[in-house]
């Protein structure tokens, strides 16, 4: 069955295909983006970034501004509670290339909520809508300026209403986009997102672009989430993780083609050389290990032996270990396999330390 699906625009900046890679702390650097793109994914998001990393300048700050040429579209993501901060910061994104400066009112990790960012700003309208106002002004008025947002603090009359006096108020100031997470922030990511709520918000946002968060990890999940809530788009977070290959998946599902195999173990091995190859840009060596041993986690989920493929990658210290690992375990050719509900692991914003909840099975969204 082919879905006819409306080409995705953000402002006057043509995306295309609506199903993007969403920002990811920790996760979503260069090199992660730069594969989701080759893979199918028509826009990907940096990872969520400081205002004050940005305005502090020095090492940590370049690696954020970091940009291939291959990527654009690519939008930045910026995180703070102070809306002086947030306009300079703004700026230092759109001059490093950044075709959209996105805001985040949405990630619901206690220790941003304590230092009054990201989803602590749903509870404050006021100072919500001041930081739009000083982004949108420090930005070219040709860049778009995108919001992500969850559905409020909890489920309260009261917290529904400062929802929507942001979500209007942010669209009223010239934001060209809200992305939307059917989760509250005090839910985390226990439970189902409420897909109900998203249809909600886009039959109130008329012709105003809306794109929907939540529960994206398989390919027909993102398809699923179009048809039931009429959004614009989508963007997959944590089932991009380890799993670009739903970029291409979705793809093919779109133009009414059977659904594509897992990809085989060779092709898992290309791309996760490929994706140390571009990792080893942006890191010292030790450092990349650090960073890839995460992704590696991901990606075993797809491998036909899983457990000790994991097992394997937890142990990746340095560029050599990764070699090590695609040597012992992607050297034969099998098929792969899609991951499950089982293997996900309920992390999408800052990482907390705390252990995560258990995913909950798909079912009835409401």
């Amino acid at each position: 069955m082919t879905h006819s699906l409306a080409s995705l625009s953000i402002g006057g900046l043509e995306i295309g295909f609506p199903v993007v890679q969403a920002a990811l702390s920790g996760y979503s650097d260069l090199a992660m983006r730069v594969i989701a793109r080759r893979l199918g994914a028509s826009y990907t998001l940096c990872e969520v970034v400081l205002d004050r990393t940005i305005l502090q300048g020095g090492k940590a700050s370049r690696r954020f501004l970091h940009i291939s040429d291959e990527e654009h579209p690519v939008g930045g993501q910026l995180m703070g509670s102070d809306p002086d901060e947030f306009g300079p910061a703004a700026k230092e994104l759109a001059a490093a290339g950044f075709d959209v400066v996105d805001i985040n009112f949405g990630c619901p990790v206690k220790k941003v909520l304590g230092r009054c960012r990201g989803g602590f700003l749903l509870s404050q309208p006021e100072i919500a809508l001041e930081i739009v106002s000083r982004v949108r002004e420090a930005v070219p008025p040709e860049r778009p300026v995108t919001v992500k947002m969850r559905r409020g603090i909890d489920d309260t009359p009261r917290s529904r209403d400062q929802f929507y006096t942001i979500f209007d108020g942010a669209f009223a100031r010239g934001v060209a986009a809200i992305t939307v997470h059917g989760r509250t922030v005090r839910q985390r990511y226990v439970g189902r997102s409420r897909w109900s709520f998203l249809r909600e918000v886009k039959q109130h946002a008329g012709d105003r672009t809306v794109l929907g968060s939540g529960d994206l990890f398989t390919p027909q999940d993102c398809l699923e989430m179009l048809s039931q809530t009429r959004v614009d788009g989508v963007t997959v977070a944590r089932g991009a993780i380890g799993n670009p290959w739903i970029f291409g998946q979705v793809r093919a599902l779109a133009a009414g083609l059977p659904p594509p195999d897992p990809p085989s173990v060779h092709q898992q091995r290309e791309v996760l050389r490929e994706h140390y190859r571009l990792a080893a840009g942006i890191f010292p060596d030790d450092v990349c290990g650090r960073q890839m041993r995460k992704f590696g986690i991901k990606y075993s989920r797809l491998h036909p032996q899983p457990l000790v493929v994991r097992d394997a990658f937890i142990a990746v210290h340095r560029g050599a270990d990764w070699d090590a690992v695609l040597d012992r375990w992607y050297s034969e050719d099998h098929p792969g396999r899609h991951p499950t509900l089982d293997d996900v692991d309920e992390t999408d914003c800052v990482r907390s330390g705390s252990r995560p909840a258990k995913a909950v099975p798909r079912g009835v969204f409401g």
